[in-house]
């Protein structure tokens, strides 16, 4: 039987218009390297935390694919994950397998966010332990029905409730988790949001310093940087291709 996790964030894939320019970007902001994994037929370009391997990127795979951060789950049986996300109002948008690497699928939740779920040839990417610097931290799905999200993911995954707050008119903030440690939220996104999609967070040195340099580069402050509970700092940011993603340091970190 496979020792893999069911629900695991595993990996976040970047897909972008413009790879070199992200990695000159990203790499500023968090402190990530790069490197080729040319085990597949095509050279495949890695986020490297330190010696760590956190997430790929990569060209628009096609005219129809969004640019977009494309966070990753595991599963032990991508077959049955597939049968239990049409089971419960999913699309499975593509299935792919890759060889020394595993078989993924990118699936669509009933309300339209979308996400990838791998079944990996060897050993699992990711940990189940609190995030360190230069890791993603946090996911957010702003949704337009988190009740029936969260129902969505916590029956195909397994993720465990870890809590809900009220955000008063917006309704509550549902946070998940696994094993005890919280992983993310979902909630009910704003009448105007462009689309239903995940938002990822890195852990970095210093919200504010790295909200400057984002600037710096071209990138866009959305939100923040604000203080959320338990002292952390976050600021919502768009890359320089207009790629949404969220920055986030520890009280032992910034100020």
């Amino acid at each position: 039987m496979s020792d893999t996790p069911l629900g695991r964030f595993c990996w976040n894939e970047l897909m972008t218009p413009d790879p070199g320019a992200a990695r000159g970007f990203y790499s500023s902001i968090t402190g990530w390297d790069t490197s080729l994994w040319d085990g597949g037929e095509n050279p495949y370009e890695m986020w490297m935390n330190g010696e760590i391997p956190v997430g790929g990127l990569m060209d628009l795979p096609a005219p129809d694919v969004p640019p977009c951060w494309l966070t990753y789950l595991s599963t032990p049986d991508l077959d049955a994950t597939m049968e239990k996300v049409r089971a419960n109002g999913g699309t499975v948008m593509n299935e792919l397998a890759v060889p020394q690497v595993g078989r993924f699928a990118v699936i669509a939740d009933p309300q339209g966010g979308v996400i990838s779920i791998l079944e990996p040839e060897g050993d699992t990417p990711g940990h189940d332990g609190p995030p360190g610097l230069g890791e993603f931290s946090w996911r957010e799905l702003p949704t337009t029905d988190a009740n029936a999200a969260w129902a969505f993911y916590a029956e195909v995954f397994g993720w465990e409730d870890a809590g809900r707050m009220d955000m008063g008119e917006m309704g509550h903030y549902q946070v998940f988790g696994r094993g005890g440690l919280p992983l993310g939220g979902i909630f009910n996104g704003p009448a105007d949001m462009p689309a239903v999609g995940w938002l990822l967070y890195v852990r970095v040195p210093d919200v504010h310093q790295a909200v400057d340099r984002i600037t710096e580069l071209g990138g866009k402050l959305l939100n923040g940087p604000m203080e959320v509970p338990g002292n952390d700092y976050i600021a919502q940011c768009m890359d320089p291709q207009g790629i949404a993603f969220a920055v986030h340091h520890t009280p032992e970190e910034g100020g």
